[in-house]
């Protein structure tokens, strides 16, 4: 709280002498950005043109997971080529009702380039339902970490899930029982349940405007608005938009998608820049956020 009110010549006096010592200790103190290094940074210092391109500075690979794998339908692995930056946070994405991955396949490679190890996904049923794929998105962590052939590449304290319609539910539900997940990205999400009142994760919901499956006043909107704003959470509707927007490449997804999961996985602030203030633009109908963000 801040005084106005005077000082006499002696507090004067003490005040310039401990102002001195404090710069001194200042001078030969390490500097405060040297010792708060963040070690889970991955890249380059981002700019709007290196997170709207196709493929950013990581060369990629994949590899296949079996259908007969347990506790979900298989799917493939995306991941950096490289192993001197360490290990990577790691995302599962699960498709939406009669699905399959190949429908948010273009996600992977374009997310593991930024680095993160990416795990696109089928169902053990095209028709499972929400909470069904949010079982099988813990189960794809599960694999991911502790049986897949890149688990050395993972950091297993760095895991998010997204998901489009009825796996952007899942992904909602997933978070509800796992809080230790660190970011949650529902995509034209679909759920029966309309509050979401325990979710502790950070969420960035995409919504669509023109959505007649997953309306956004009865989906992604009132999703957004029950989650606690001390969970962080933001919600950005895409303009003219289809319930299918996920299903193809999207600039404005993967530009937002990325930078969420950098600034809450591997907690690189270089990337809040580009979520806050929330995102506007042509492409955008209308975002929401508790920004500043952490």
């Amino acid at each position: 709280m801040q005084s106005t009110r005077k000082r006499g010549p002696l507090a004067a006096a003490m005040t310039a002498v401990l102002s001195a010592a404090v710069g001194i200790a200042v001078a030969v103190a390490p500097s405060a950005a040297v010792a708060q290094d963040n070690p889970y940074e991955r890249g380059p210092d981002p700019t709007n043109s290196s997170i709207e391109a196709s493929r950013g500075s990581y060369s990629t690979s994949s590899t296949s997971v079996s259908s007969l794998v347990s506790g979900f339908g298989g799917g493939t692995i995306y991941y950096p080529t490289s192993t001197a930056d360490g290990t990577f946070g790691a995302v599962v994405i699960v498709p939406g009702f009669t699905g399959t991955q190949s429908t948010i396949s273009w996600l992977g490679p374009r997310l593991a380039s930024q680095g993160f190890v990416v795990f696109t996904i089928d169902t053990n049923s095209i028709y499972d339902q929400p909470g069904s794929r949010a079982d099988q998105l813990q189960a794809a962590l599960d694999y991911l970490v502790e049986d897949s052939s890149v688990r050395t590449r993972i950091d297993e304290d760095r895991l998010a899930v997204m998901g489009h319609s009825m796996g952007g539910g899942g992904s909602l539900e997933a978070v509800r029982e796992n809080p230790d997940i660190k970011a949650s990205i529902p995509m034209t999400p679909w759920h029966t349940t309309k509050t979401w009142t325990s979710v502790s994760t950070p969420t960035l919901i995409f919504g669509a405007e023109a959505d007649t499956i997953a309306p956004v006043g009865s989906h992604s909107e009132p999703f957004y608005n029950t989650i606690p704003s001390s969970a962080e959470k933001m919600y950005i509707e895409l303009n003219g938009a289809s319930h299918f927007a996920p299903n193809s490449s999207n600039t404005t997804i993967a530009k937002y998608s990325i930078s969420w999961l950098k600034r809450w996985v591997d907690e690189d602030t270089r990337f809040t820049q580009f979520l806050c203030p929330v995102p506007t633009g042509l492409a955008i109908e209308e975002s929401r956020g508790t920004c500043p963000l952490g």
